[in-house]
């Protein structure tokens, strides 16, 4: 992989260790701040000329116009930020559209999108007697409930045993994520837990999705793709 341009949107918890991460595979990096492009208004085919692929971390209030600025400007985006996934038909038009490249994922842990392969193969016990139950744990500064993750799950297990499980969110303290499906019956319980132990596992899955997004086109689902990284 030749070195990237990449432009990171949103320099939080997360973002900050996206930058570290690309940096260290060689990439340059260049960081705006929300100050410099409320509004989208950084977002400007000549500032994003030399540019191969933009990284959103930002807020649900900031994304949707993000997104719009750089599919104007033809550049492919990585978006980790959640929230505005009831814009999703309108996005992957646009993004089709366009003739860009964009992935994006509720969750860009590696470990977490090898969950949602097991949460699938446990979806079948919903159809055979169990009730299902999702709970996700973040910390207090998480601007969106239920997380993009468990929404993913949920989705997963609908489409999967045609049952809708319900979630529950708390918010506490500094907890990175911690997500958990409940499956109980009568006579036993499983339980499925995924526990984020540093937010390096989210900022190394988006900088693997730069790589892999650079010069391509499409709309794209990290939990799709990330068997081919």
């Amino acid at each position: 992989m030749s070195n990237l341009r990449i432009v990171l949107l949103g320099a939080g918890k997360t973002g900050s260790i996206v930058a570290d991460v690309a940096l260290e595979h060689g990439h340059q990096v260049e960081i705006i701040d929300v100050d410099v492009n409320a509004g989208g208004d950084w977002l400007t085919p000549e500032h994003l000329s030399d540019v191969d692929v933009v990284v959103d971390f930002t807020t649900p209030e900031a994304v949707l116009t993000n997104v719009d600025r750089c599919v104007r400007a033809r550049k492919a985006m990585v978006v980790g930020t959640t929230g505005w996934y009831g814009e999703m038909d309108r996005v992957r038009s646009a993004v089709e559209q366009g003739g860009t490249g964009f992935v994006f994922a509720s969750n860009f842990s590696y470990g977490v999108n090898l969950f949602f392969q097991i949460v699938r193969a446990a979806a079948p016990a919903l159809t055979h007697g169990y009730l299902g139950a999702i709970n996700e744990i973040h910390h207090i500064h998480k601007k969106d409930a239920p997380s993009g993750t468990a929404i993913s799950m949920q989705r997963i297990l609908e489409q999967a045993a045609g049952k809708r499980v319900e979630i529950t969110s708390e918010r506490e303290g500094e907890v990175p994520g911690i997500h958990i499906l409940e499956l109980e019956s009568a006579g036993d319980r499983i339980v499925l837990t995924h526990d984020v132990k540093s937010r390096r596992t989210f900022a190394e899955g988006a900088v693997l999705a730069a790589e892999w997004i650079a010069g391509k086109k499409g709309f794209y689902d990290f939990k799709d793709i990330f068997g081919e990284l």
